[in-house]
């Protein structure tokens, strides 16, 4: 008996976090995904964390391919960052939303990604976490990471916790 036009409202848009961006928009898609990072009160680097370990960990909305950076998706592992900070790769534009992960040296597709992982490439504060999580010693810590700030996401709104 519910009524479903009354929850189109509560639709999102865009959620950087599943890779999901419902249609293009004035607005650039990292942007989107800045403001719901402010809403759920995360840094860039809790933002950085996460979407690196939900990339690895499959859940992409509709089951994308777009930005798992690894061959073992289910896994929570440092990949993701691994290979977007790996210069043997080139990043070519296949769409306004979409690029192809490309090898320098054979020139194959590698991986697909979007506008939402890429900007952990290109804009220098996420990029330097990612170098932090793509560094050999530091697979311990992304994990650690991962956990504080998927703990701090699901604790958010409930009320019965005490500060």
């Amino acid at each position: 008996m519910t009524d479903a036009e009354s929850f189109e409202p509560l639709e999102p848009i865009a959620d950087g976090y599943r890779n999901y961006l419902q249609k293009d928009y004035v607005v650039k898609p990292e942007e989107l995904m800045l403001d719901k990072t402010q809403l759920l009160g995360l840094t860039a680097k809790e933002m950085t964390v996460l979407v690196g370990g939900m990339r690895m960990i499959g859940t992409n909305y509709g089951e994308s391919k777009h930005g798992v950076f690894t061959d073992n998706v289910g896994a929570l592992s440092t990949d993701f960052f691994v290979n977007l900070t790996d210069m043997k790769y080139t990043w070519k534009p296949t769409g306004k939303n979409s690029y192809a992960i490309v090898d320098r040296a054979s020139g194959d597709e590698v991986f697909t990604a979007t506008r939402f992982d890429l900007v952990f490439g290109s804009n220098s504060v996420l990029r330097a976490y990612a170098e932090l999580y793509a560094q050999d010693d530091s697979k311990e810590k992304f994990i650690k990471d991962f956990v504080a700030a998927w703990t701090k996401v699901m604790n958010a709104d409930r009320f019965d916790l005490t500060c």
